[in-house]
């Protein structure tokens, strides 16, 4: 007697767990889950996106060197917490934005196939407008995270201090002490307007960025056979390939906002040719006084990044998908459109 009343206890719980987990919103269970594949993947990959900022920015003490000298020289002036600088800004802008993109993304595809499926189709065209969507929607509401990012992963240790915690700066505004510090000091130097510096130049890339991942992504898994679509490593190609592609068409305007980022840090020391008001100026500008090898400074080092950050990004995304139960995309859709109808 007491046994069954037990069993039937514990199946009381499982029940009511399942409902209070069936309680939350679809669109709260993507945030999440986008949320933590944002902080994981960034996390993983941090000591390479350090370095690519070193060398997009042509940081005087790093713009001569490569990527593995560049690892090396980081690794004796400043430690192993130097691969990390800045990492806990990227977190925190990375984690809202992977969040807003991959929530905003389903709700935009949803919106497209419930309204304008008779004008769009169904097809991959679908993704690549929502996909644009969600990436500007997403870069507007974290932006002023990632100009943080930058300007503390910009500052580098003076290598004649033997690696101490001084920091060598081309300007001469004192070293920026934290995240606070940051946003308080950028607020001042030029008010909200300030914050969003560069932003022309992240929309402009991310919007067809944003647009060909979801795009190309989609397309390829449509041509692969029904039965390996849920293959996980399959996925990761996709998405790694789709990353990689996008990625090296959109790169130069990348280039040209993190310079943007950091013009402010120059003062006394301002790279050849004139100051880049705009990203077009600023392409021209950077091509004609730095040569247009630097509007790809980093590029192969992104390659490697991209691979491993789309991997562990799209498995953590899946994972916690699962344990949060959140339906395939393809049922929403599919359920959306019959409660439409």
């Amino acid at each position: 007697m007491d046994s069954s009343q037990g069993s039937t206890l514990t199946s009381a719980a499982a029940n009511v767990d399942v409902c209070a987990l069936d309680l939350v919103p679809v669109y709260v269970k993507e945030l999440i889950a986008g949320g933590a594949a944002g902080a994981f993947s960034k996390t993983a990959v941090a000591p390479l996106e350090r370095v690519k900022i070193l060398l997009q920015t042509r940081t005087q003490e790093y713009k001569s060197l490569g990527v593995l000298q560049t690892l090396r020289r980081l690794k004796q002036t400043e430690g192993f917490l130097g691969f990390y600088k800045g990492n806990g800004a990227s977190v925190l802008r990375i984690a809202p934005y992977a969040a807003l993109h991959y929530m905003t993304y389903e709700r935009y595809r949803c919106y497209l196939l419930n309204n304008y499926s008779s004008y769009l189709g169904t097809g991959p065209f679908v993704d690549l407008l929502a996909g644009s969507a969600s990436g500007g929607t997403a870069v507007l509401c974290t932006y002023p995270l990632d100009l943080v990012r930058t300007k503390l992963a910009f500052q580098v240790r003076d290598p004649d201090q033997g690696g101490k915690n001084i920091i060598r700066r081309v300007s001469a505004p004192p070293a920026y002490t934290g995240i606070r510090d940051v946003f308080k000091r950028v607020y001042q130097e030029g008010g909200f307007r300030s914050l969003y510096r560069g932003v022309c130049p992240t929309l402009i890339g991310i919007l067809p960025y944003a647009g060909l991942k979801f795009y190309i992504y989609e397309d390829l898994k449509a041509q692969v056979p029904d039965e390996y679509k849920n293959s996980v490593t399959l996925r990761l190609t996709c998405g790694a390939l789709a990353g990689l592609f996008g990625q090296t068409l959109t790169y130069p305007l990348d280039v040209v906002r993190r310079q943007m980022q950091v013009q402010s840090q120059r003062l006394t020391d301002p790279i050849e040719g004139p100051r880049i008001t705009g990203t077009f100026q600023g392409l021209a500008a950077i091509a004609r006084s730095q040569g247009w090898r630097q509007l790809f400074a980093g590029l192969s080092l992104n390659y490697i990044k991209v691979v491993p950050s789309v991997a562990i990004g799209f498995t953590s995304y899946d994972m916690m998908k699962n344990v949060l139960r959140v339906p395939p995309r393809e049922k929403t859709n599919s359920s959306s459109a019959s409660s439409a109808s």
